[in-house]
């Protein structure tokens, strides 16, 4: 299944590695990213396939928040499809 992970918060070293690093963890593969740094503000989208991960969805997108409470930043999973609703208003 495809997903959207987006991380935001305040820029500092080794986000994406810990993201990815996590990521990579729950076998989730990172289809495609982009990131860009506004000041000391870092925001982060990433596509994702969850189809192979071994972790329910649910699941998932709770062990992302954790971790991202973790490094200070906000870590979200949402389902592609209601990504794509919210943002094509």
């Amino acid at each position: 299944m495809r997903a959207v992970v987006t991380v935001s918060g305040t820029d500092r070293k080794g986000i994406i590695a810990r993201v990815s690093g996590f990521l990579s963890e729950h076998n989730v593969n990172i289809e495609d990213i982009s990131q860009t740094i506004l000041g000391e503000r870092f925001a982060m989208i990433m596509i994702v396939d969850t189809s192979e991960s071994d972790e329910e969805f649910s699941a998932l997108g709770q062990g992302l928040e954790r971790m991202g409470a973790e490094i200070g930043m906000t870590v979200r999973l949402q389902h592609a499809d209601i990504f794509d609703a919210m943002h094509n208003v």
